[in-house]
């Protein structure tokens, strides 16, 4: 069950090298669209990356056809309680998100009012209307 859960780990953090190479070779075609580079540094810097590129995909194909996520009706019965166990997990990895997601979104909306309120408080001063004005 450990290496399954360092597999996964491993996953994620491949996938955002992958997402970290993507956006560098975009950003490279951008400079050479606007010319801050030549064709010839911006083509050996994207070429660079590209077998990087297909070892990490093929490490993640490789990981991806065990197959060890996906559920198969006749070996269901036989680890339906690690099944089960293993959706009681996500279902409160979510729910733990979901209150820490609704408590910054609620403070971030008590933040904003705060200022709204100030602006509107120092604003309606006349000291302060003489000065913008």
């Amino acid at each position: 069950m450990a290496w399954e859960l360092i597999l996964w780990l491993i996953s994620v953090f491949v996938v955002l090298a992958l997402l970290g190479v993507l956006i560098f070779q975009l950003v490279s075609i951008s400079d050479l669209e606007s010319d801050h580079v030549n064709a010839y540094d911006s083509s050996s810097r994207i070429n660079a990356l590209v077998l990087v590129e297909f070892i990490m995909q093929g490490s993640l194909t490789a990981v991806y056809m065990e197959q060890k996520h996906l559920i198969y009706a006749t070996e269901i019965f036989g680890s339906i309680d690690k099944e089960t166990n293993r959706r009681i997990v996500k279902l409160g990895f979510y729910l733990v998100l979901l209150v820490i997601l609704i408590f910054r979104l609620s403070a971030a909306f008590l933040n904003f009012s705060r200022l709204v309120l100030t602006l509107v408080t120092v604003l309606d001063e006349p000291e302060v209307i003489e000065r913008i004005y």
